[in-house]
């Protein structure tokens, strides 16, 4: 499919039905919607624009539709797998001004939000009335709640209390050609017809644009204790996950982070907090929480005791708020640390739990077959391990195409051990091509039909998540 790029009166339309200052051709505006936090990756869309109701939406994309051009949506940019580049050029739909909080029901336990509402903000406004929405990536303090929703995002809390399709009750979304629909229904049960809005969650802006959100909220837990225990083997911090569960504990959060991890994360942010004595080689940061303070002491004991069946160092048991604060701020500046210290590429790898000590050795290995560096964290406790392969000094050449080689050796073992290609970063623009991998070809079809059936031109989010995509891609 070939698509036109936007002229004189396409941009004269978006004038007339854009509030002024919100279409925007300057090098600054379409260089800052051109990347996001994948690799070093750019493609500069022709226009961008930037409406500020579900109205606009619909006149914006009811025009693209019938003109035949590209539109990609586009949030906050803290992506890690391309979904919001403009890799055809066209328009982005930069939602960054629908950002209120509409409604907080206290009485439903709901909260009913525009796209662009940071979710860190999301949540502390929930957490003013005692509520708690627990989904929280990484970059919670940045991301929008509407890229959430379309890479159906996880993080640390995701173990305990799921992942934000878990959460998200109705949506109401503008499809291709311009119409505005409810996905579903304001209620906690709901077996009327097919489910399109878990259709659209971690759809990734392929099928139509979120304009609002009604997501269910649960009451906010009052206590919680942070441990961060030190392993001299990296494999032992793998296999000590699933003895933590085997003891019948369900922590809120088990973070890996393996040594080379907290060293570029430590020197980043100028932290002396955690101690990296030369024999520890990972660290697993564990977190308990609910409203007993006394039976959370007790988990964390008893977590501790089923631990130390490994050789690990001295656990560290964050006494004060601000010790915890710090400990996840580690944690949370991993990503931002390493990509700081080299151009990477991050594979969202997921696998059973008790298989990652397997794959953790995979990579080692497939690093030393290949001449690679890498470095490993994520969120252990559902299986989610993000392997960071850094560029480092590896030439043009091996990184454009000896790696992707690679990277499907890793995947089909990756699939080998009963996992997939994405726990939460989605499949967008760079992970297309491993599809086949973990689809057969009449599944990949049964994708595309849908994709046919909400965008029969594909003019939303094209070159994302198939691996023959729509256009000249580059």
């Amino acid at each position: 499919m070939q698509f036109k790029q936007p002229d004189p009166e396409d941009l004269s339309y978006f004038q007339n039905i854009l509030n002024p200052g919100r279409v925007l051709s300057d090098d600054e505006a379409r260089s800052r919607c051109a990347s996001d936090q994948t690799e070093d990756l750019c493609f500069l869309p022709a226009l961008v624009l930037q409406p500020e109701s579900a109205e606009q939406v619909s006149l914006i994309l009811k025009h693209c539709y019938e003109q035949n051009i590209a539109v990609t949506p586009r949030g906050a940019g803290t992506g890690l797998s391309g979904g919001a580049l403009p890799v055809l050029g066209g328009i982005v739909l930069d939602m960054g001004r629908m950002n209120r909080i509409l409604e907080i029901d206290t009485e439903n336990f709901q909260v009913t939000t525009e796209p662009a509402v940071i979710t860190q903000v999301l949540q502390e406004a929930v957490r003013e009335k005692g509520l708690y929405y627990p989904p929280d990536p990484a970059s919670k303090g940045s991301c929008f709640i509407g890229g959430n929703v379309a890479e159906n995002s996880g993080g640390p809390k995701a173990l305990k209390y799921g992942v934000v399709k878990d959460y998200v009750l109705n949506l109401e979304v503008v499809l291709p050609q311009g119409e505005r629909i409810w996905t579903g229904a304001n209620v906690l049960k709901n077996s009327t017809g097919y489910n399109l809005t878990q259709l659209i969650v971690g759809s990734e802006g392929t099928l139509a644009v979120v304009t609002k959100i009604v997501l269910r909220l649960i009451p906010h837990p009052t206590a919680d204790l942070t441990m961060l225990v030190p392993f001299r083997r990296a494999e032992d911090a793998c296999a000590a996950v699933n003895e933590i569960f085997l003891a019948g504990h369900t922590p809120s959060a088990l973070e890996f982070m393996e040594r080379d991890a907290l060293v570029l994360t430590q020197a980043y942010t100028g932290s002396t907090l955690i101690p990296l004595p030369d024999d520890v080689a990972a660290h697993l940061l564990i977190e308990v929480d609910g409203h007993d303070p006394e039976q959370l002491m007790q988990d964390m004991e008893q977590i501790a005791e089923r631990v130390a069946h490994f050789d690990i160092g001295e656990p560290l048991l964050a006494e004060t708020k601000d010790e915890k604060e710090r400990l996840w701020s580690l944690r949370r500046k991993v990503g931002e640390a390493v990509r700081a210290h080299s151009v990477k590429k991050e594979e969202d790898t997921v696998v059973p739990r008790a298989k990652l000590p397997a794959l953790l050795r995979f990579v080692k290995d497939l690093g030393k077959k290949h001449g690679f560096e890498s470095v490993c964290f994520g969120h252990v406790g559902d299986g989610n391990l993000h392997v960071n392969i850094l560029r480092g000094n590896l030439s043009e050449s091996f990184w454009n195409d000896e790696l992707p080689l690679c990277i499907r050796e890793l995947f089909e073992e990756v699939q080998r051990l009963g996992g997939t290609l994405s726990g939460e970063h989605g499949i967008g623009y760079v992970q297309r091509r491993y599809m086949d991998i973990v689809f057969n070809p009449a599944q990949l079809q049964l994708m595309r039909a849908i994709k046919d059936v909400f965008d029969p031109k594909g003019i939303l989010n094209p070159g994302k998540i198939f691996p023959e995509a729509s256009g000249n891609l580059p």
